[in-house]
């Protein structure tokens, strides 16, 4: 495992990289709330989620038209997402509440316009027969992405039963090659998201714990998007734009979940019915109410603040930002725009 992982980092460095050479120059220099970029650069994920059904149904690129290019570039990870911001590549990415939550602290000049989804049963920690509870992780090793909400909700979900992370061999790796690793028998658990946990299940894995369990226990995640303070100054306009795509896809998910499954079916390469079930275990919620007190409007906040401290405690970042950082890097305005 670490051999594939030294390579998938100098790997996902070099995409980065190329993606950064390939953008320079690409939007224009105009500014203002009137103003649109001449290219918009997004890094997405495979999660059941709006994002892909804005992507499959080119909700976008119809929206802007063609003065406007859009381009897709698939992360395995939020963690990853981070780097493509922080060397310039994107403009908006998906990361989860744990690795925005690191990013602010680590001073990444990003800000959140829109909650994709509270995470469920979508991320769960799944291990192999003969392991029916936490403690027996003792001695184990288990394989989750280093600074993803699974990762976080791992180092909680040993936390609270009471298990020293020293105690378990928590190895980093991409939900793909989660996979892979569970196929050939050299992990025995893992904690990972949909489609890959999915699979897991299907191949007899035992849910030990999931991340609506830990919601339960005060230690909710999401899926969120960024976009750049220098993007979102520039192009308020366009940020709102996509917002408001954004909450159209939340709106086929709860008024038409068929449709929505259909293009998950071709973004996820899995069946309609996986898809249905995937999307019934993430909640999704409007803009008109993620612009209220429970969510961008002061809820999410105070959940990033807290989950940095959180990481702070587990070792994972060397200090957390005053709350006022998490509470201006949350930007309800966008999703209060949407009618």
């Amino acid at each position: 495992m670490t051999r594939k992982h030294s390579f998938r980092t100098l790997l996902t460095a070099g995409i980065v990289a190329s993606l950064a050479l390939a953008a320079c120059g690409s939007d224009s220099d105009g500014g203002g709330s009137g103003a649109n970029p001449t290219t918009i650069r997004i890094g997405y994920q495979i999660i059941p989620n709006g994002d892909l059904i804005v992507k499959n149904k080119g909700w976008l690129e119809e929206a802007f038209g063609k003065d406007v290019k859009i381009e897709w570039s698939l992360f395995d990870s939020g963690g990853s997402v981070n780097e493509a911001i922080v060397a310039g590549a994107l403009d908006i990415g998906l990361a989860g509440s744990s690795p925005v939550s690191r990013g602010i602290s680590q001073g990444i000049t990003y800000q959140v316009p829109w909650i994709h989804d509270v995470i469920g049963k979508a991320e769960s920690l799944v291990a192999k027969e003969g392991i029916a509870t936490i403690a027996d992780l003792k001695g184990k090793t288990v394989a989750t992405p280093f600074a993803s909400t699974a990762h976080f909700s791992l180092l909680a979900a040993l936390a609270d039963a009471g298990v020293a992370e020293a105690d378990v061999n928590v190895i980093d790796a991409e939900p793909a090659d989660i996979y892979a690793a569970w196929q050939r028998g050299d992990i025995d658990a893992a904690y990972v998201w949909n489609p890959n946990l999915a699979k897991m299940i299907a191949e007899g894995g035992t849910v030990l714990v999931t991340s609506a369990d830990l919601a339960a226990k005060g230690k909710t995640t999401y899926d969120l998007s960024v976009v750049t303070n220098d993007f979102a100054s520039k192009y308020p306009a366009a940020v709102k734009t996509w917002v408001a795509q954004q909450d159209r896809a939340v709106a086929l998910i709860k008024d038409n979940p068929d449709d929505a499954a259909a293009s998950l079916e071709v973004e996820m390469s899995i069946t309609a019915e996986e898809a249905k079930a995937q999307l019934g275990d993430l909640v999704f919620v409007s803009a008109k109410d993620q612009a209220g007190a429970d969510f961008l409007g002061g809820g999410l906040a105070a959940n990033l603040f807290a989950a940095a401290k959180f990481n702070v405690e587990q070792g994972k970042i060397d200090a957390v930002k005053d709350e006022a950082e998490y509470t201006k890097a949350v930007n309800a305005t966008f999703a209060a725009a949407v009618k």
